[in-house]
């Protein structure tokens, strides 16, 4: 009679030991999930680079701020962010493939005039710039996160692959969020480009953390410059924040001016529409083209994003010529259909006549002969 009881109590202790197995199967799972996570989290701030951060204009109170108040989240007590981000019904995907063009071979010419710029997707360009190439905020990773395996992904592939990017002169970082600067692929344009890395205050403790030579990063503060030849890049002010985990602000933001002996573009970063706009026209401009983040906006965030007829206002007070939009189309990053971002911003450029070039991802803009707007995107929303 005791051997019911005594099978009973085998089958209870294989249950915990299969229980337990799973558990540490589990465990281990999410170690290896997580392995990566520390790195790409990256650098802190420390030693010299700490030193001259606290020296900043910009940095008070033990974080940098932005020049006016300013806050990251507004609040949107009549909404739930969580329950629509899940159940909204925004179509914040497209609904077919976004179409890719490889790169048509620069026009030919006196590349003392030249000024092109190929779009690879999101805030990620190449400038064509006076016979120089610079590149902004590459991000070629299939996720903007910290893990390889959750985070916002790509809703399409790069159109290039950073092995076949031209050699080049600069590499500027606009911020440290993951959309923006990334681990992988700040690894392999190490690895393959003999570029320097031109990047706000603070974030080059991130690069120092992933293997990039010290001779090789450039750290500035707003209206600090760095030559490399005839062309000037200089970091400007921008209103955003920034922070790769838990801690906010201990890395600066910027806006960039490039400027050659004849050709000038402007790259917004991220920003809120703010004044300084008119004041880095006033500075810097005109300018050929800026390219201007127009994605990822809502009222519950408004001043730390641009709504698309505020990129319109920012890029008049700049005093650009082309427009070319940026920060839409790779991830879904807020509550907007995919489309309504250029769709916005194609409305308010024709009721400003502000000139316009939407490129598909991977297309290259001659700036002095941009291609008509033809509404591409529309096809696939």
């Amino acid at each position: 009679m005791a051997a019911p009881a005594q099978n009973g109590v085998r089958d209870r202790s294989l249950g915990r030991r299969v229980s337990g197995a799973v558990g540490l199967a589990a465990l281990a799972g999410l170690a290896w999930v997580a392995r990566d996570i520390p790195m790409a989290l990256g650098g802190r701030l420390t030693g010299a680079r700490a030193e001259r951060a606290v020296r900043s204009p910009q940095y008070r109170e033990g974080a940098f701020r932005n020049p006016a108040s300013s806050r990251s989240m507004a609040g949107a007590p009549d909404r739930n962010l969580v329950r629509e981000l899940i159940f909204g019904k925004q179509k914040r995907h497209p609904t077919a493939a976004v179409p890719l063009l490889r790169p048509a071979d620069p026009p030919a010419g006196d590349t003392t005039r030249e000024l092109n710029v190929v779009w690879y997707g999101h805030a990620s360009a190449l400038i064509e710039i006076e016979g120089r190439r610079v590149l902004l905020d590459p991000v070629w990773s299939d996720r903007c996160s910290p893990s390889t395996l959750v985070g916002p992904r790509r809703l399409h592939q790069p159109p290039v692959r950073l092995d076949e990017l031209p050699p080049l002169d600069a590499i500027l970082i606009s911020h440290d969020h993951y959309d923006h600067l990334d681990l992988a692929t700040v690894r392999e344009l190490t690895a393959r480009q003999d570029a320097p890395f031109v990047v706000p205050l603070g974030v080059g403790a991130h690069l120092d953390r992933w293997g990039v030579p010290a001779d090789r990063v450039v750290e500035l503060d707003w209206s600090d410059s760095h030559r490399i030849g005839s062309l000037t890049l200089t970091a400007a002010p921008a209103q955003h924040f920034s922070g790769r985990g838990l801690r906010r602000d201990g890395t600066l933001w910027s806006s960039w001016v490039v400027a050659g002996a004849h050709r000038s573009l402007f790259y917004t970063g991220d920003s809120g529409y703010f004044d300084g706009y008119a004041a880095i026209g006033a500075a810097y401009g005109p300018f050929d083209v800026t390219l201007m983040q127009i994605g990822a906006y809502d009222r519950a965030w408004p001043s730390i994003h641009m709504f698309p007829e505020e990129a319109v206002t920012a890029h008049l007070d700049l005093r650009g010529g082309l427009l070319i939009p940026v920060h839409w189309a790779t991830f879904n990053l807020a509550l907007h259909d995919w489309s309504e971002p250029v769709d916005r911003l194609w409305a308010e450029t024709k009721a400003r006549d502000v000139r316009l070039a939407v490129p598909r991802p991977g297309e290259r803009v001659v700036v002095d002969d941009p291609p008509p707007v033809d509404g591409w995107w529309q096809a696939v929303a």
